[in-house]
């Protein structure tokens, strides 16, 4: 090791990385729920550009078999 370099320090390089991870995964998180929000709001621009009076999702109840 250099004379002016500090001492590597093992835990705190684990620490980093975890923090890193962790805002990696939420970034992602965060990107993959924008894109689904926004498929959403273009499904809707969509029916309403066709003149369509009702462009709710309409969702069917499962029958009890």
């Amino acid at each position: 090791m250099a004379e002016g370099e500090p001492p590597d320090d093992h835990g705190s390089r684990v620490t980093e990385n975890a923090v890193m991870l962790a805002f990696f995964v939420v970034l992602v998180a965060a990107g993959v729920w924008l894109l689904v929000t926004m498929a959403e709001v273009r499904k809707a621009q969509d029916c309403a550009a066709q003149g369509r009076r009702n462009c709710n999702t309409i969702e069917i109840p499962d029958r009890p078999r």
